[in-house]
């Protein structure tokens, strides 16, 4: 990454701020009422959410995105599939790689919980006005941008 002068003192400020507005208000996952709701923890609940987003994904992906280890996920899926959420296929080139799929109770989950985020990130952004909503969105773009620049990590494996 760049070494930028005073990327510290933004950091440190960032982290200042971030805990101003909890005290104020949680900053809990904006998603965790909806783990009581649907009785999921909160990386199912992730899982959900990025499969309902980007498709089937394979088993490793998943981990890299819901951020834990190809044997963890193995254990979210494995409940995820229980309770009826999702169904492992083989792909068909490649034996070895298992892909995850949202079922139609999955779907309707994955719905619910995209519905949920984009509800309350619309409340949070709600307190600026439509100029710093553009202005904090192009500094979003810019980061996201920036980020591509990065091969994505790899998951661990055991």
């Amino acid at each position: 990454m760049r070494n930028i002068a005073g990327l510290d003192d933004a950091a440190r400020r960032m982290m200042e701020l971030l805990m101003e507005a909890g005290r104020r208000n949680s900053l809990r996952d904006p998603l965790a009422q909806l783990t009581e709701t649907l009785e999921l923890t909160p990386p199912q609940l992730h899982g959900v959410l990025w499969l309902g987003q980007d498709g089937p994904l394979s088993m490793g992906e998943l981990a890299r995105r819901v951020g834990v280890t190809e044997k963890t996920i193995t254990g979210i899926v494995d409940r995820l599939e229980r309770e009826g959420y999702v169904q492992r296929e083989r792909d068909v080139l490649d034996r070895r790689v298992v892909h995850v799929r949202l079922t139609p109770r999955g779907r309707e989950a994955s719905d619910r919980v995209h519905a949920q985020a984009q509800e309350s990130l619309g409340q949070f952004l709600g307190l600026l006005e439509p100029e710093e909503r553009t202005a904090l969105v192009r500094i979003f773009e810019k980061l996201v941008g920036r980020l591509s620049e990065f091969p994505a990590p790899h998951p661990e494996t055991p």
